[in-house]
């Protein structure tokens, strides 16, 4: 087994701040999502996650609700819904997947629905603050023992946020255990689906598998 630097666990915090705009319709909707800033698409495709974290994916996000129950557009809304956050690296991905999914409708839609007063889609901004945790480890034994005792919102932290928003393609955990040398426990762990699971049912997976790597080791 490689030598690797110690893994330091860290957390966050997110905070929701108004941007100020608004859309009544889906070309207002594509003009902002053209120009703001990356943390508002991060915040409406992944903040049922976070509010959410016991509760089992996979969750719409905010457009695809939007477009379906109040513009009451369900095939449009269909198509947002069906729209893979796994399948991309970036948030810039992302966006852009979104954005040509409403423009090609846009192209052939015969009418433009309208929100009602009061129903327009606000845009909100996700800002994240990180911290260290106590917890570092240098081997996967330490690291199997810190999985069980922090939080779901450092599990969240280095599964999701690290993987797309901070554009690692991959997450923190796979990552570090590349460099231990662990390139076949790395593999599986990047292929798990972080949206298909609960925060706890993902930590739950992950300790599985680093375990049962340390039995295979003989060092359990």
């Amino acid at each position: 087994m490689s030598q690797a630097d110690p893994f330091h666990f860290y957390t966050r915090l997110h905070l929701r701040e108004l941007t100020g705009l608004k859309a009544k319709n889906l070309t207002e909707l594509a003009a902002h999502l053209e120009t703001v800033p990356g943390s508002v698409v991060y915040h409406h495709t992944h903040h049922f996650l976070q509010q959410h974290q016991y509760l089992s994916p996979e969750p719409p996000n905010d457009f695809a609700y939007w477009v379906t129950e109040i513009l009451q557009d369900k095939r449009l809304g269909e198509r947002l819904a069906s729209i893979n956050t796994c399948d991309f690296k970036t948030i810039r991905e992302l966006r852009e997947k979104i954005l040509s999914t409403i423009r090609g409708y846009l192209e052939k839609a015969k009418d433009l629905r309208e929100a009602p007063e009061g129903e327009e889609f606000h845009l909100v901004k996700s800002i994240s603050f990180v911290f260290p945790t106590p917890y570092s480890v240098s081997n996967l034994e330490e690291f199997a023992a810190v999985l069980k005792k922090i939080t779901i919102h450092s599990i969240y932290f280095h599964m999701f946020e690290a993987r797309i928003r901070l554009e690692k393609g991959t997450n923190d955990f796979s990552l570090w255990l590349e460099g231990l040398g662990e390139k076949e426990l790395a593999q599986k762990i990047a292929r798990l689906d972080p949206y298909t699971h609960t925060m706890e049912g993902l930590r739950t997976k992950v300790i599985q598998l680093v375990e049962n790597r340390i039995r295979k080791a003989g060092r359990g």
